[in-house]
């Protein structure tokens, strides 16, 4: 028997917590409530987990610093910020910590459960990657630390900017990646002068992978991008 995806869930509303922590179980996830970040910090380092939903306003240690701390020891688990602050500088600051997702409240559970379904489909797709930092993307290999993208026939030394959004892609692979994620993430910014500067990469990227036809970027108008390997 598969064993159930754990969630660590930490949220100081004891109602939404535990209103939070119900929906969740009744969906068959095993999830632990902890009310404070100290408290988030020790069960995290306790056991094995699949996925973080953090407030980020918390007593004693706030959401942000958290996932900091474990982004030292595992820059891997996936982490979804839960909170009541819509400004830019809060969205920009999670996404550099490296968070997956970044939720406004109030949200709908039905919302919820769907980012954390398609975060942790993600997450199985590059499970195998994710240690070697390699993704193979049909006939082409991306070495992320080596930021290198290569084939049996060609060999493509990336920019910084490149690899960074090419990693952004794979990560997100088949799965739309906004340009706003992708703008906040890599330029830290998102105006007129960065949307230009990354559409040119974009194009750069296409080029590299046009000798695969199974490979392809897609712009979805209006939204973003999507990395399609089939």
């Amino acid at each position: 028997m598969p064993q159930p995806t754990k969630i660590l869930l930490v949220e100081d509303d004891p109602n939404l917590g535990f209103l939070l922590q119900e929906n969740l179980e009744s969906h068959d996830y095993t999830v632990k409530l902890c009310t404070d970040g100290v408290q988030g910090k020790e069960a995290f380092f306790a056991e094995q987990w699949d996925l973080c939903l953090f407030d980020v306003m918390l007593p004693k240690k706030d959401g942000f610093t958290l996932a900091l701390e474990i982004r030292e020891k595992n820059q891997h688990i996936p982490i979804i910020f839960l909170t009541a602050k819509s400004l830019k500088e809060d969205r920009i600051e999670g996404l550099k910590i490296g968070a997956d997702d970044y939720i406004c409240k109030p949200f709908s559970m039905e919302e919820l459960l769907l980012r954390i379904q398609a975060i942790l489909r993600r997450s199985s797709t590059t499970a195998a990657t994710v240690n070697s930092g390699v993704y193979q993307l049909g006939i082409f290999t991306f070495h992320v630390d080596e930021q290198r993208l290569h084939s049996e026939t060609t060999s493509h030394k990336l920019t910084t900017k490149e690899s960074q959004l090419l990693h952004l892609l794979c990560k997100n692979r088949n799965a739309v990646l906004s340009r706003e994620d992708a703008l906040l993430t890599i330029w830290g910014e998102e105006n007129y002068f960065t949307g230009r500067s990354m559409d040119v990469f974009i194009s750069r990227l296409r080029k590299y992978l046009q000798p695969d036809e199974n490979v392809e970027i897609r712009t979805v108008h209006g939204t973003g991008f999507r990395l399609v390997v089939r």
